[in-house]
């Protein structure tokens, strides 16, 4: 008689077999971005092909950081970035909590125009938003972008989060009134904290959004760069086959190690979040 647990095994090679072969799809372009990054350029094309760089530099990165200011891009993205995701968490828990604990009709119409807003393409407002920026003057400027970030990732936020919310007893809340609690403390300390989940979800998936936004920084500022744009700096090509591969990776590397440790940290609250929205589904 064959045990139990034996029959299972060619079941967990193959799971672990497609789990390897997906693993190998995502990491191999990881790693290969990281070693054009680090490989001279005269090197970049040798044959046969080197996994690993036979003279490994850094002066890529060198280049970068002296010549197309790197540190500056750097602190730039982290301020308008930061503060966008922090100012329009704040936003969009007020609003998400108003749709789903109040039902009127002016709120409904107001639900209906934000995720409307979700289906209007960036370029199609590009023009009377640069002529209001301007107007206002808050073209070029910190706080020009950050609201523009924000108006970016608002209607998903407020989506995620009032469905969410919506999932959760009023009962609760309700039982938090009897206790003692008043409004605002029910919402901070019985609500929220049961957002967390899906508050950490949507703060990855903004900080991600965010750091890849490319039209608004491009189009809405001049002197403001920050390192999604930066790839547009590097030194131009003299010919089609002289592309800058290895400040491009470089370029590219620095971008998405800061993706990769977010999501690394926060894994468990990712994975949290999908779970609960999976078994509230």
């Amino acid at each position: 008689m064959i045990p139990k647990n034996s029959r299972s095994v060619p079941l967990t090679l193959i799971i672990w077999g497609l789990a390897a072969i997906v693993a190998f799809l995502i990491l191999f372009p990881l790693w290969w971005i990281f070693i054009s990054s680090i490989t001279p350029a005269g090197e970049l094309f040798s044959k046969p092909v080197k996994y690993w760089p036979a003279h490994p530099t850094l002066d890529s990165y060198r280049y970068l950081i002296k010549n197309v200011g790197l540190l500056p891009k750097i602190g730039n993205t982290a301020i308008i970035v930061g503060l966008s995701i922090l100012i329009g968490m704040i936003i969009s828990v007020m609003a998400a909590f108003s749709f789903a604990r109040f039902r009127t009709r002016g709120l409904s119409i107001a639900v209906g125009f934000l995720l409307a807003s979700m289906l209007i393409p960036d370029v199609v407002t590009a023009r009377p938003l640069y002529d209001f920026l301007r107007s206002v003057h808050l073209y070029d400027t910190y706080t020009g972008l950050i609201i523009l970030y924000i108006s970016g990732i608002l209607p998903f936020t407020v989506l995620i989060l009032q469905n969410y919310l919506n999932d959760i007893p009023v009962s609760i809340e309700e039982s938090a009134s009897i206790d003692g609690c008043g409004f605002f403390q029910s919402m901070f300390y019985v609500t929220i904290p049961l957002l967390r989940p899906a508050l950490a979800t949507v703060c990855i998936v903004n900080f991600i959004t965010c750091l890849n936004n490319f039209f608004t920084p491009l189009f809405y500022s001049n002197g403001i760069s920050v390192l999604s744009t930066a790839i547009t700096q590097l030194p131009l090509r003299d010919n089609m086959y002289a592309v800058p591969w290895d400040l491009v990776s470089a370029m590219g590397w620095i971008i998405i190690l800061p993706i990769i440790i977010f999501v690394a940290i926060f894994q468990r609250q990712i994975m949290e979040g999908i779970m609960a929205g999976g078994v509230k589904g």
